[in-house]
Order: structure tokens, then C-alpha cells, then sequence
């Protein structure tokens, strides 16, 4: 890991205490950053009904959009798995449709961290050229 790598993941330790899980217990904590270095933050947030529950990585674009971002450079992610674990199938379609060039960076809670590219996450994935 290095150095830029381990102060995203110090953040992303702390932020995940934040995270609301009290059904599933899995904590997930995700800074979305921006072309010119802003960072949005989220966290899961759960609901008794399952599925309005929202990822933290979902929270962190809906952040950044809602105040104006458009630009996205990366995403870093950390849950309480000791592996790196990936988005979800709806956050890899939203980030896909709002970032399609972004870096995703899975942390495990080992530290281990695993780099790849959101369409490498979602290949072939649906986007608005579809819509046309």
C-alpha cells in the first residue's frame, strides 16, 4: 500500500464507524474523489426494508452529484471482510452510468488493496447509448 493508499484507508477505518448496519452488520465506508481532489463520503445505510437500503458508495455519488460533481477520478472502498470486496451490481451500474473511466479501490481490513477499473467491474455494462 502506498502512502496516498494508506491515508484513504486510515480515513475510511474511521468513517466506517458511521455506518448504520444494524440488520446485516457489514460495515462499508467508501470517498468518492473528484478530478480536482474533492472527496464525498458515504456509508450503508439499512432499513428494516431490505431493499431501500442504500450502499455507501451509491451515498458518496449521490453526494457529489447532488452539489454539482460531475468529474470522478476514483472511488475507495473498505468493508469489515479481511479481503477487498467490490461494489454491488446496482452501485457498479451507477457509478458505470456517472464515472465510466473511474478507479475502484477495494480495501479488505487486512489492508490488502485490489485496483480496478469500473468497466472492468461491469463489462459490456448498459448505458444511456442504449436509450437512444
Amino acid at each position: 500500500m502506498n502512502e496516498k493508499e494508506r491515508q484513504l484507508f486510515q480515513q475510511l477505518l474511521n468513517l466506517k464507524q458511521h455506518a448504520l448496519a444494524k440488520y446485516s452488520h457489514f460495515h462499508v465506508a467508501s470517498i468518492l474523489v473528484t478530478a480536482d481532489g474533492s472527496q464525498y463520503t458515504g456509508i450503508n445505510i439499512e432499513s428494516s426494508s431490505y431493499s431501500l437500503t442504500i450502499c455507501a458508495e451509491r451515498v458518496a455519488l449521490f453526494k457529489a452529484l447532488s452539489e454539482g460533481e460531475r468529474d470522478f477520478k476514483e472511488i475507495h472502498i473498505l468493508s469489515d471482510d479481511e479481503r477487498p470486496v467490490s461494489p454491488c451490481g446496482a452501485c457498479r451500474q451507477v457509478l458505470f452510468d456517472y464515472a465510466p473511466d473511474l478507479t475502484v479501490y477495494m480495501y479488505g481490513a487486512s489492508g490488502e488493496v485490489r485496483v480496478k477499473n469500473i468497466q472492468e467491474l461491469l463489462p459490456d455494462g448498459f448505458n444511456d447509448e442504449f436509450l437512444k
